[in-house]
């Protein structure tokens, strides 16, 4: 399981409010949520946890005022509020939020891809130091 932590560390509760579509832009290009959140330079996901930590009145309003600086989505802006609450529907509840907090706090340390392939390339050169320094069967 730790693996998969480290591979996709992004909590899957959010897929269905991230990856819901928020309109199109005016060159005609789908975007979702996450899209709209990363047009704004945020983090899609750290977003979503903040919002979910609201109630579903106050995320939807936090979801609005976020969706209100998207300008090149005509949608949100003749009815980005609409839009927001109805977004805010996809979100997981905050108690099922608070238990994967609680999980993913049981689960321990996750170790970096970096740190692995270092420990891979270490062990690499170990081995043929190892067997570089020894005589072959063509001495």
């Amino acid at each position: 399981m730790a693996t998969n932590v480290v591979l996709d560390p992004h909590n899957h509760d959010f897929d269905r409010f991230l990856h819901a579509s928020v309109g199109e832009d005016r060159k005609g290009n789908g975007v979702t949520v996450l899209s709209a959140l990363a047009r704004l330079n945020l983090d899609p996901w750290q977003e979503a946890r903040e919002i979910a930590s609201l109630g579903r009145e106050a995320a939807g309003a936090r979801l609005g005022a976020l969706l209100s600086r998207v300008r090149d989505v005509p949608a949100l802006e003749l009815d980005g509020g609409v839009v927001a609450r109805e977004l805010a529907g996809l979100l997981p509840d905050r108690a099922s939020q608070a238990a994967v907090g609680a999980a993913s706090g049981a689960k321990g340390w996750t170790v970096s891809t970096g740190l692995i392939w270092t420990l891979v390339a270490v062990l690499f050169l170990a081995a043929q130091l190892l067997f570089a320094g020894s005589p072959g069967s063509g001495e």
